[in-house]
């Protein structure tokens, strides 16, 4: 009869969420949690040699480290460790001992089969039970899927995976790969599936694995409260308790749910995981999820154009993320309409003998409301507001189709869109990519592109509120006026950087006078 098996990788997986930095003293809580859980297999990171020694991540920079991890530990557990293939050299991985870790996945992508079988061969020949995992099934032809199964039957390793890496696979899809397996697969060698939630099928995809008709060994791929990149993982606890009524397993949930309370919530709440429409149109499109990601970060798109801009991705782009790339799909589309030159010379006439007050939506508008609106209500002032509807403004630049649908319609006719914004009731439409910044990360960012639509009209010289800089908390970014939108910290730093760097540009064409506090004011 078949045995079920869970291998949990909340410490590898679910290191996408932290950076792996869980700190020496959580590793340990989760390692024993799901050793008194009763955990079949356990994998503790990833092995790299792309990082330095650091006890408070699970990211190992040496077969040492996660043999000293894993010391001590629960016997009935086997201990593993995942490497991506070309991440750690062959030489520095010592032979099997006991009690240290006692399998090694191996993760490759298509272009690199045979290599990784190669390299998979020397850590069978080291001792170690070998795990050999390619990713992205489905990118696989079923010629090339069969093929692989053959290489991987004269290698003998201990499991071959399905991997769904993008959440994308459903039923059908995964038992027809199983069936390839179970046809073709040398007895003896384990089945594992590893799955991603995108689509929300990883619980039901993995019922229908392991009732599957078959009498081979299975291993399920889960994490502690789901946690793992996108969408995350299927959940061991729910797993695990499914199983303990299906297969009459003996797995104890309650150490899972300490894991979830004394470590997990924790990081959750900083950045937490689990289903997002960003990454149920990733897995839709059969796309690397970062794709959708990136497009996320950028807080300018509805759901609705998200679709559009990944459905228009070449077939040879879907499985590697290349940022350079879904950046150019995503200009062409932003500058797919053109603006009005008429509507250009319109606002140059407004604007003549005007000094022009941008208001943007920081935090320092509320602060410092009664200086804004002393200035804005002089007789040769001007007041635009950016992405949103201020009080004080005469006219909204807007830049972005989520923020002008959040404008009440009143409005519409005081508005100057970009190009991209499809709004025939605006006061003036204007060349979305005339008004682009010249570094990648903040090329786009509205308030840049409005000085530079200050400039471009002509004017000396803008004054500006409300253009505070970024903080890691989201909470400090906005003024009530402005929905807040919640941002990674790297992408934080990246865009008050491009900032700092276009304004000092633009501060050699115009004179920028900054009328409340901004980080960006002495660059």
């Amino acid at each position: 009869m078949k045995k079920i098996h869970i291998l949990d990788c909340t410490l590898r997986d679910g290191g996408y969420c932290n950076q792996w930095q869980f700190g020496a003293a959580n590793k340990q809580k989760i390692r024993n949690g799901l050793a008194s859980a009763n955990i079949d297999i356990v994998e503790c990171g990833y092995l790299t040699d792309k990082v330095l020694p650091n006890e408070d991540s699970t990211r190992f920079s040496s077969v040492q480290a996660v043999n000293q991890f894993v010391s001590e530990v629960n016997e009935a557990c086997v201990y593993v460790v995942m490497i991506n293939y070309g991440e750690f050299p062959l030489e520095r991985i010592p032979n099997y001992r006991e009690g240290g870790i006692q399998g090694i996945r191996v993760a490759f992508h298509k272009k690199d089969v045979d290599h990784a079988m190669a390299y998979c061969q020397k850590l069978n020949e080291k001792g170690y039970k070998v795990f050999v995992q390619p990713m992205v099934s489905l990118s696989y032809s079923d010629t090339e899927f069969i093929q692989m199964i053959e290489k991987v039957n004269a290698l003998k390793p201990y499991a071959f995976y399905i991997v769904d890496s993008f959440g994308m696979m459903k039923r059908k899809s995964l038992l027809r790969l199983f069936y390839m397996v179970e046809h073709n697969l040398a007895e003896g060698i384990w089945v594992g599936f590893h799955s991603h939630n995108n689509l929300q099928l990883a619980y039901s995809n993995a019922q229908s694995l392991i009732e599957a008709q078959t009498t081979r060994n299975i291993i399920i791929d889960t994490s502690v409260y789901g946690m793992g990149r996108g969408a995350g993982n299927l959940n061991t606890e729910l797993f695990a308790d499914y199983l303990n009524e299906y297969a009459e397993k003996k797995y104890i949930i309650r150490p899972l749910l300490q894991i979830i309370d004394e470590v997990l919530n924790d990081f959750y709440k900083i950045n937490n995981w689990g289903y997002s429409l960003s990454k149920y149109l990733s897995a839709t499109h059969e796309l690397h999820p970062n794709y959708a990601s990136y497009l996320e970060d950028k807080n300018t798109l509805t759901y609705e154009a998200m679709d559009e801009i990944l459905s228009q991705m070449d077939s040879d782009k879907k499985y590697t993320f290349d940022k350079d790339y879904i950046e150019k799909i995503y200009l062409r589309y932003m500058e797919k309409r053109e603006g009005s030159q008429k509507d250009f010379e319109k606002l140059k006439g407004i604007l003549h003998g005007k000094r022009v007050l941008l208001i943007a939506p920081g935090k320092s508008i509320e602060t410092e409301k009664k200086r804004i609106h002393a200035f804005a209500m002089k007789d040769d002032v001007i007041p635009i507001s950016i992405n949103f509807a201020d009080e004080d403004a005469e006219y909204f630049f807007v830049s972005n189709l989520i923020r002008y649908r959040e404008l009440n319609a009143k409005h519409y006719d005081c508005c100057i869109v970009t190009s991209n914004i499809e709004a025939d009731e605006a006061f003036a439409r204007v060349q979305y990519d005339k008004l682009l910044s010249a570094i990648q990360s903040v090329q786009d960012n509205a308030g840049l592109m409005a000085v530079k639509l200050v400039i471009l009209l002509g004017k000396k010289e803008v004054y500006l509120a409300g253009f505070d800089g970024y903080s890691h908390n989201a909470e400090e970014n906005y003024s009530a006026y402005s929905k807040m939108m919640i941002t990674k910290a790297s992408v934080v730093d990246e865009m008050n950087e491009g900032i700092s760097d276009i304004l000092r540009e633009y501060g050699k064409q115009i004179e920028l006078k900054f009328i409340t506090d901004s980080i960006y004011e002495e660059q």
